[in-house]
């Protein structure tokens, strides 16, 4: 066994005070972030107009709208008062349909969108500065203007109606699919596409051969996650007249319907934990399926 040979009184006093030092240098720096962030909480509060006091003052009128939602469901009559309850059962599924099928378009658009752009701009298969710099900005507009912002200009120029939030979804989800796609494309492994290419073929042989088997599960994964996202979207996009569900809820809410408020609210939410499980099921399906090649 090897015996350790102590270290020098003046070498390991040398050693405890560096330890001292780094340690209290680490705790400065973590004071002095928490002060930073606290003075830019307080100034983004300021310029946003908090008002603690104001919130406190109010929050009860929060959780008395919460009560005046809730319906009132008696044991001895819990049926009748659920068929009450979704009195419009009918027609709010028919409006949640359209809701579906909204988002699940304007993912399909999106996702070709975002295909056929994310290969111009990822930058290991694409030489032009140009033409890369150009999809990369057309990409950022796209996802950066907000989806219930291109439903209101669409709502100008097309009227109301379902087509006005597929065209809202479409053009944010080929913005926030395309930076994503580009992104795995950029992280392949380059040694089959330097095959190809070095046996002259085109580029798009390249991207069809080399690219596409090491990406399409990672797309797919993506989006599916996209589609969860847009169906919360295409909710809120009735609040602007684009159709389904949400503008059935607007008009509820407006209108002090409560127990609909709370009925709509229900189901919305079921229906967004029902995809939510299934398309995780699907990606971590795709993920382990690309493990194992």
């Amino acid at each position: 066994m090897r015996r350790l040979t102590p270290l020098p009184p003046q070498r390991a006093a040398d050693l405890v005070g560096r330890y001292a030092a780094e340690r209290a240098g680490a705790r400065r720096r973590v004071l002095i972030g928490l002060a930073v962030m606290a003075v830019l909480v307080v100034l983004a509060g300021y310029a946003a107009e908090v008002r603690p006091l104001l919130l406190a003052a109010n929050i009860d009128k929060f959780t008395a709208y919460l009560g005046q939602i809730l319906p009132v469901l008696r044991p001895a009559h819990l049926g009748e008062d659920v068929a009450e309850w979704y009195w419009g059962l009918p027609k709010w599924l028919k409006l949640l349909g359209e809701t579906l099928l909204m988002a699940y378009l304007g993912t399909l658009l999106g996702a070709v969108g975002g295909f056929v752009l994310c290969f111009v701009a990822a930058g290991n298969l694409v030489r032009s500065a140009a033409l890369r710099f150009a999809a990369k900005r057309y990409l950022e507009i796209c996802r950066t203007v907000p989806e219930i912002v291109f439903a209101l200009i669409f709502v100008i120029a097309f009227g109301l109606g379902p087509m006005v939030g597929v065209l809202a979804l479409a053009i944010h989800t080929t913005g926030a699919l395309g930076k994503l796609f580009s992104e795995v494309v950029e992280n392949i492994d380059m040694k089959p596409v330097e095959g190809l290419t070095g046996t002259g073929a085109s580029w798009v042989e390249t991207v069809r051969f080399a690219v596409l088997p090491q990406v399409l599960s990672n797309f797919a994964s993506y989006a599916l996650l996209r589609f969860e996202i847009n169906v919360r979207g295409a909710g809120v996009m009735g609040f602007v007249g684009a159709g389904g569900i949400g503008q059935e809820l607007l008009i509820a809410i407006r209108n002090f319907y409560y127990s609909d408020v709370s009925a709509i609210l229900l189901l919305i939410v079921l229906t967004v934990f029902a995809i939510d499980l299934g398309t995780e099921k699907l990606r971590h399906h795709l993920i382990g399926a690309e493990g194992t090649q």
